[in-house]
């Protein structure tokens, strides 16, 4: 291992074998006058190349990259081994030509497994030569299977571009550094505080007391200054600045020094209006500082109550700065985010559009990605009502709870006999006119009139929130320019709001001016209607004042285009829009009522959480392209998008399962390597072997609902290929050496390689089961198209790879056991891991059941069950889990316990957040308010695996045993319920098929209908009654002994099933 270092600071450094021990305060780590040790790294689809050029100082190394297909990743590398300590900086300059890609700043442990980072999404590069600085605190663990997530040595560092926008650019880097740096105290010394003049008892020592009755105070407002002496140089990220009531100075600039000569001006505010300001500096570095004031409100002097330095974490992000502000306001000023709590949220959209609006739990409105949202504050008399002093509760019906889905994310405060109510939707030709439609309702429930002030607050905060950090981080939003054009059409940089309710006031601020709640509190909103902040922190609120007499209700709406700047029709009316609300109500309703299920209200929850689920997964859609969310998750993955498809087709809907198809295939590569993910960028060339499976079963999926032989001949050339690619994958692993080695060794042996398909992995790459089933899958349904088409040789071939695959399977599973010592399906070769929601694949969609372990496959679920009681029960510690546990309530049902798919049934459904949406996140967190990452939400490959799992108690097909099998989780108390059940119009493999049971006295009524073909063995009702044994049972009027306690054969169609007990 060699060290590139060439400049003086060579004769600093002293050699160890295997690292570079610094006796020196700073070395350079290279200074690019040669290419000597670096490496190219790259992926699929992207071309590099590096070479010299001059650079700031000397040569530099250039990088030259094309994203040939869009997406990708490309990098160098080199060896620099190095013990980290505590407290450390690297600095290199950079500058580029190149669009906004994300750079990647690697740190790399000898095993090459465990990875730190810098990772700046969406980079700016600049286009001249900038240094960057990098210390530890922007240092984070990236990936690996290390449980010590500090960075305490690194031996090799790499600069990456990975795919952002796509496209090609040239990266020039220079002068890479490391500096060891003192350790950074955890207490500075008291500041020493000096003005340029100060009144009797009131010097500047005064303001660091944080005494609220203290201050300095200036003897005049002529070239006043207030400056700070830290006594060394230290780090901070900006001022909190607590002004002497009426003395504040409407203008101020802030300096920085490290001599007390030479200043560095930080940041000039003007127009201030407030009493508290807050000067965001990130990255902050001096021994002094200072303030010079002009423009003082008072005429006699500037005041100031107390001067807080902010921590230099308390504004490395704007959102990390808008929580440092919200700690120091009332409750409510601002959204539930910035306080540190968790908040819930759902979408809405036109299908397949590209944008979707999100609302919170508190009514709280992001009108698109990443922007701004709309905020409603009431006041009555002189209280002011917010999210935190109100009763809220979120249901899909807006204006009113009408018992039934409007698909309408609505949220109701019910405060001093008021009702008011916030509900969204969307109207329009997607990605074309769509446009945000807002309705608010107001309603006076009291015996007296009511004087009501409604406020619009119009502010940079995204609902998407800030501990959000997956590809789209939220929190902190951006307006840098709003204005009136005229009452009612409010521009915000590209959006415009048009309010269709004549409002009473509008009033624009700037972040500097100080508190827009704060303003609305005291009666002082500013009489201006446009701003321009340099901050991008905007802010404007609409007004409007409202009375209302006993009994009496108002409603109103703002409307947002989505694609367009201005609507096409500007004279719309609340008339127009309050019809578009119902018409998008009852088009949804019709695509999602294809199945009627009557059921009792006990069943409510569970088929609200079904349609509900349909609705967001057509929400989440861009264009074709199936995607598991609308901001974090805004990808579209052939996994997700495969089950999800199977959701969607078993409830009626196959168009845009089709449309995904025919988008997806076309970025197979020509190896037949199916792309794990694709997006508006390409496909991503990250290898995980599950995907080849996945297309085989949706494009199979899809013919078993649609028996669509043309449609399928089309795509054979994409199974073939996926076919290809997994006997490449599979003799990888089929060479002697995993032959002929001992058991661990074999047991890899024709399975297919590692790969981080399963997120379990994503530290490290595993030979998981979890691809391994879906190759079985895929080989599965591949031999049956090919039988269908009459394919006779492909037939035949593929048949014997999917035979010897299966040998191999379940050789590598037993030994996998064997050298772990365990007694479960393990997830994966390597790790012997328990992982049974991973297992449930084996069981759906591979339906590989019969062909399990035993008793190990029981063993699997008898112990998740345990955990999961446990968990239920309170008798275990646990902190999150993932509602992906949903696909163990179908496992249960095709096991036969349909008691246990109850338990877990309503237990999934209880951690609905908020219940009314009917939605999960991706993660759960046990505490409701703890704010951690949480996927995505509404997540829809967690709601189309509660699909998935919820249909198969009223029907799902048994591929090995080749049967129909009926109403096999129908709780007793529907079978019970004395106007009896039906659920009709069910699609299935061999058609629609409805079915209704009513009680009798002592026997039951099984009603089979529709337009089915029966299958190769019939029908089966199973697990019917709690599988007690009937005493007799007829069909169509004949007596029939084909049955047991958990079965009743069914061979005729249609058929009147008579059960008796």
């Amino acid at each position: 291992m060699r060290i590139g270092i060439i400049k003086k600071a060579l004769a600093l450094l002293t050699f160890g074998v295997t690292s570079l021990t610094l006796n020196a305060q700073s070395v350079v780590l290279d200074d690019f006058e040669a290419l000597k040790g670096w490496e190219l790294l790259k992926s699929e689809a992207f071309e590099g190349r590096i070479s010299l050029e001059p650079g700031k100082t000397g040569n530099a190394i250039r990088f030259d990259y094309d994203f040939t297909r869009g997406m990708g990743f490309g990098g160098i590398q080199k060896w620099f081994p190095l013990d980290i300590p505590d407290n450390y900086e690297f600095t290199f300059w950079i500058k580029a030509e190149s669009p906004s890609n994300t750079l990647e700043i690697k740190f790399i442990d000898e095993s090459g497994h465990n990875v730190w980072w810098v990772n700046k999404r969406n980079y700016e590069f600049p286009t001249e030569w900038t240094q960057v600085r990098i210390r530890n605190r922007h240092v984070t663990f990236a990936w690996g299977p290390t449980t010590d997530r500090v960075l305490r040595r690194a031996d090799r560092i790499e600069f990456t571009v990975a795919s952002f926008v796509g496209g090609k650019g040239t990266i020039w880097i220079d002068d890479l550094r490391f500096e060891k740096l003192p350790p950074r105290p955890e207490t500075y010394p008291k500041p020493i505080a000096t003005a340029s003049s100060s009144r009797r008892n009131q010097g500047a020592g005064l303001v660091l007391d944080d005494n609220k009755n203290t201050s300095w105070q200036s003897r005049n407002t002529r070239n006043q200054h207030f400056m700070l002496d830290f006594g060394t140089r230290r780090e901070f990220g900006g001022i909190h600045i607590d002004w002497l009531q009426d003395h504040q100075a409407g203008k101020f600039s802030v300096f920085t020094s490290n001599d007390a000569v030479n200043w560095h001006k930080s940041h000039t505010i003007t127009g201030n209006l407030t009493d508290a300001s807050f000067v965001r500096m990130p990255e902050t570095e001096a021994r002094y500082l200072r303030i010079d004031l002009s423009e003082g409100k008072s005429r006699r002097s500037f005041g100031i109550e107390n001067l807080n330095i902010l921590d230099i974490k308390e504004s490395q992000t704007v959102s990390d700065f808008l929580i440092y502000k919200a700690r120091h306001a009332p409750e409510g000023d601002y959204p539930r985010q910035f306080l540190e709590q968790a908040v819930y949220w759902t979408a809405t959209g036109v299908n397949n559009d590209l944008r979707e609006a999100l609302i919170c739990e508190d009514g709280q409105v992001e009108v698109d990605k990443g922007l701004f949202s709309i905020e409603p504050m009431l006041r009555i008399g002189t209280r002011i009502y917010n999210w935190n002093n109100v009763s809220a509760s979120q249901s899909l019906s807006f204006p009113k709870e009408t018992g039934r889905l409007d698909f309408t994310p609505t949220v109701t405060w019910n405060l001093d006999d008021v009702t008011f109510v916030t509900g969204i939707t969307a109207f329009g030709e997607a990605n074309v006119n769509s446009r945000l439609n807002i309705g608010y309702y107001l309603k006076n429930n009291s015996t007296e009139p009511k004087d009501i002030e409604l406020f619009l607050l119009i502010r940079p905060y995204q609902v998407n929130p800030y501990y959000q950090f997956l590809n789209f981080p939220g929190g902190a939003g951006v307006i840098n320019s709003i204005h009136e054009v005229r009452p009612g059409k409010i521009s915000v940089d590209d959006k415009t709001l048009y309010s269709l309710r004549p409002y009473d006031m509008f009033a624009a601020t700037t972040f500097d001016q100080g508190s827009l709640v704060d303003f609305i509190r005291t009666n002082t909103l500013p009489r201006q209607s446009s701003v321009t902040d340099p901050h991008g922190l905007g802010n404007g609120v609409i007004k409007y004042n409202i009375r209302l007499e006993p009994g009496e209700e108002t409603q109103f709406f703002v409307v947002v285009p989505f694609h367009t700047k201005l609507l096409e029709n500007e004279n719309i009316t609340n008339e127009q829009v309050a019809r578009e609300f119902e018409e998008v109500a009852a088009y949804w309703r019709s695509r999602f009522d294809h199945i009627s299920f009557n059921l009792p209200a006990s069943a409510n929850r569970i088929i609200n959480t079904y349609k509900a689920n349909l609705f967001y997964i057509l929400i989440n859609r861009d264009f074709a392209g199936i995607q598991p969310g609308s901001r974090s998750y805004e990808r579209s993955w052939i996994r997700d998008g495969s089950l999800t498809s199977s959701a969607l087709l078993k409830s009626g809907i196959t168009p845009e399962v089709r449309e995904f198809i025919e988008w997806f295939t076309p970025y197979q590569y020509e190896s037949g390597k199916v792309p794990c993910v694709v997006d508006f960028r390409g496909p991503d060339p990250v290898p995980q072997h599950d995907s080849p499976g996945q297309l085989i079963f949706l494009i199979k999926e899809y013919f078993d609902y649609t028996k669509d032989t043309t449609f399928l001949r089309t795509k054979n050339h994409n199974i073939l290929k996926a076919v290809r690619y997994m006997e490449y994958l599979i003799a990888q692993r089929s060479t002697d050496h995993f032959r002929l080695g001992n058991d661990s060794i074999r047991a890899y042996y024709g399975i297919v390689p590692e790969s981080i398909s399963h997120e379990g992995y994503s530290a490290h790459p595993m030979h998981s089961y979890w691809d391994n089933f879906f190759v079985m899958k895929g080989l599965k349904d591949a031999v049956e198209v090919q039988r269908i088409l009459g394919n006779t040789v492909e037939y035949e071939h593929i048949k014997r790879v999917r035979d010897t695959f299966r040998v191999n399977l379940y050789n590598s599973i037993r030994l996998a056991m064997q050298t772990r010592n365990i007694d479960f399906i393990p997830g994966c070769v390597e790790l012997g891991d328990f992982d049974p929601t991973s297992t449930t694949i084996a069981i759906w969609p591979a339906n590989e059941m019969q062909n399990l372990p035993r008793p190990e496959f029981y063993n699997t679920f008898d112990r998740y069950l345990q955990f999961f009681r446990d968990r239920r029960d309170g008798k275990l510690e646990w902190s999150n889990y993932t509602p992906y546990e949903t696909r163990a309530i179908g496992t249960f049902i095709f096991k036969g316990k349909p008691e246990i798919a109850h338990e877990l049934t309503e237990f999934f459904l209880d951690d609905l957040r908020p219940q009314g949406w009917y939605h999960w996140a991706e993660v759960v967190w046990r505490e409701y308010r703890i704010p951690r990452f949480i996927g995505d939400m509404p997540h829809t490959w967690v709601g189309s695996d509660f699909i998935n799992a919820v249909r198969s108690k009223f029907v799902f097909e048994d591929e090995l045993n080749g049967t129909l099998n009926l109403g096999a989780g129908l709780r007793q108390d529907w079978i019970d319920y004395p106007k009896g059940i039906s659920v009709e119009n069910l699609p299935t493999h061999f058609g629609e098929i409805s079915y209704a049971v009513k009680k009798h006295n002592q026997s039951y009524t099984f009603s089979i209908q529709g337009n089915v073909q029966l299958p190769q063995n019939g029908i089966r009702i199973r697990n019917f009654n709690g599988s007690r044994l009937p005493v007799k049972v007829t069909i169509n009027g004949h007596e029939t002994r084909n049955f047991t306690n958990n079965e009743i054969a069914v061979d005729v169609f249609p058929a009147e099933v008579v059960i008796y007990y």
